[in-house]
């Protein structure tokens, strides 16, 4: 690759929305997309839980930006900011849900087939809540997403992509289909929840 061309840039988010402040990293990657218009050297991809099936694209990008739900066993809502060789100890170092040790997986087998991002930083948040299937994220984590994405932007103006501040109005082509968007999807499922 030509040294001034652009990196690729994978912004990911992973986690499982059924799990209350488990699915952190995909609400902070959708809120993140709703303020930022990021450069087309960037990608955001909504990893949930998909485990090694995201090897490819982790391998294909020079550098990585994860957000995921982490105990750091700090108090509920601290964000961390994590990088280089220390993101994959967090990644597995408390086993929350399958989706992290299949991170950590992801990590290892990228690296073994030679196609490690040379950047790599995560943003965790501690979670209040990971048990209460089908509960929304929880208050001391919900309001952080926008802290959290401010993070993203500052880490990927620090990597030569700065993104731009959305207008306010302005038309933001979803990133989760089927209405699975955090409102939808929360409304949804207080009325399973409640009956109604």
């Amino acid at each position: 690759m030509d040294a001034r061309s652009p990196k690729k840039i994978l912004v990911l988010g992973i986690g499982n929305i059924l799990w209350a402040d488990e699915g952190f990293g995909v609400r902070v990657l959708e809120t993140f997309n709703t303020l930022y218009a990021a450069p087309e050297n960037v990608s955001l991809l909504d990893g949930g839980t998909q485990g090694l099936y995201l090897v490819q694209f982790v391998q294909e990008a020079d550098y990585l930006l994860v957000f995921d739900a982490i105990d750091y066993g700090l108090a509920p809502g601290t964000l961390k900011i994590v990088q280089g060789d220390e993101v994959p100890k967090f990644t597995g170092a408390k086993k929350m849900s399958l989706h992290q040790t299949g991170f950590q997986e992801v990590l290892s087998a990228a690296d073994l087939m030679g196609g490690y991002p040379k950047k790599l930083a995560l943003i965790g948040c501690q979670p209040l809540d990971l048990e209460d299937w089908g509960g929304p994220l929880t208050p001391p984590v919900r309001n952080r997403l926008v802290q959290a994405a401010e993070l993203a932007a500052v880490i990927l103006e620090q990597w030569g992509a700065p993104c731009r501040l959305r207008a306010p109005g302005e038309a933001v082509e979803p990133l989760l289909a089927n209405d699975i968007d955090m409102q939808n999807y929360e409304t949804r499922m207080a009325n399973v929840r409640t009956g109604g």
